[in-house]
């Protein structure tokens, strides 16, 4: 039983490398709510927040960058070369982390929660959940997407994994063992049969596409409703249709897609007019993908995509909208009336929000911005 009453709690851990994040965001498609308790433990140590000055006091100024923020690629060199200093660290961030993790169950409509953390074990973050589920790759495998993805160096991705204990020592406290060394779809099996097997109750409804009618333009009625993966032809379709890629979109390059973001899909009567796709990490939303059939107005069908998309990032209780509009939409009269504006990453202020803004931003794309919400997890209080 876990400690939220009414809340069915999975635990999401595994080492460095083994596909916890692809793992979480399917879990995610399915209905449960996400929290990235790694991400929380960025935002405990950003500058203002509570762990911000401990961590100074204890490693010294010089791990600060030019704007005053902690450098962790280097805080990261020193506690992984040092089993003492890496203890010191978790010592600081752990109990803020359980505190944002609070804050964020307690708020979430979702009855399903996924927490993924690499040191669930080690924080005791498993003794609040109702089961614990481990990815497991071979280490081959995390060594060559630390190495491709992280862009680490051979011996810096050697070092994180020697780093941290033995997968077997995770596998044993699983309650569910995801492999991870395949496919996106024979991971999406493992997990859709152990979510049929322990939370059969909420499968039904989370499976559910979301379509809500919003409005109607000459052709019919408008509704968004939310893709799936049983979705993945008809996305790939829709992008072959009007992105009109050299090479096209296929339904396995669409189930790879979701391990990394999810989709909306507008429909004008019967027929597919657009498709957004949205990412949600570390409370901020990013829509990267905005596909809109040119015969259709962009002021009719735009709207609901975008509304639809920030309902659902709310109920996920982010603080804030970044999109990166394609230039046939970057006119700032199609986003004004919606609240966006048209900024740049280092105009953001949140180092959450800006480090989000450059990791997304595309060349040829303009970010436009909204705040969602004022209040903000592990705001210094």
């Amino acid at each position: 039983m876990s400690s939220w009453p009414g809340k069915y709690v999975i635990g999401l851990t595994g080492n460095i490398g083994t596909g916890k994040s692809v793992v979480r965001r399917m879990l995610e498609h399915l209905g449960a709510y996400g929290i990235d308790a790694d991400a929380l433990a960025h935002r405990a140590i950003a500058k203002g927040a509570p762990g911000y000055q401990p961590v100074i006091d204890h490693f010294g100024r010089w791990i600060l960058t030019p704007d005053g923020e902690i450098d962790r690629a280097k805080l990261a060199r020193v506690v992984f070369a040092d089993g003492e200093a890496l203890a010191r660290l978790e010592n600081i961030i752990h109990p803020l982390v359980r505190q944002g993790i609070e804050w964020l169950v307690q708020r979430s409509s979702q009855k399903v929660i996924v927490i993924e953390a690499i040191k669930l074990l080690e924080a005791g973050l498993n003794k609040t959940c109702d089961s614990v589920w481990v990815t497991y790759t071979p280490p081959e495998i995390q060594l060559a997407r630390l190495m491709q993805y992280r862009k680490m160096s051979e011996a810096e991705a050697r070092q994180r994994i020697a780093a941290q204990p033995p997968q077997e020592q995770k596998i044993g406290a699983a309650t569910v063992v995801i492999r991870n060394d395949g496919s996106f779809e024979e991971t999406w099996k493992q997990v859709m049969a152990a979510w049929k097997r322990l939370v059969p109750q909420t499968l039904e409804a989370a499976q559910e596409a979301h379509t809500q009618p919003r409005r109607a333009v000459p052709q019919g009625e408008i509704t968004v409703s939310r893709g799936k993966p049983k979705d993945s032809e008809d996305i790939a379709g829709l992008i072959n249709r009007l992105r009109k890629p050299a090479k096209p979109v296929t339904r396995e390059d669409v189930m790879a897609a979701f391990g990394e973001k999810a989709f909306l899909i507008l429909r004008v009567g019967n027929q597919p007019g657009g498709l957004l796709g949205w990412q949600v990490e570390n409370l901020v939303a990013r829509t990267v993908d905005i596909l809109l059939d040119t015969s259709l107005p962009a002021s009719d069908v735009l709207p609901p995509l975008i509304e639809e998309m920030e309902r659902s990032s709310r109920n996920l209780q982010c603080e804030a909208s970044l999109i990166f509009a394609p230039p046939e939409l970057a006119q700032e009269s199609l986003w004004k009336p919606l609240g966006y504006e048209k900024r740049t990453p280092q105009t953001l202020g949140v180092s959450a929000w800006q480090e989000a803004a450059v990791e997304s931003l595309r060349p040829g794309t303009t970010l436009f911005f909204k705040q969602l919400r004022a209040d903000r997890v592990l705001r210094p209080i």
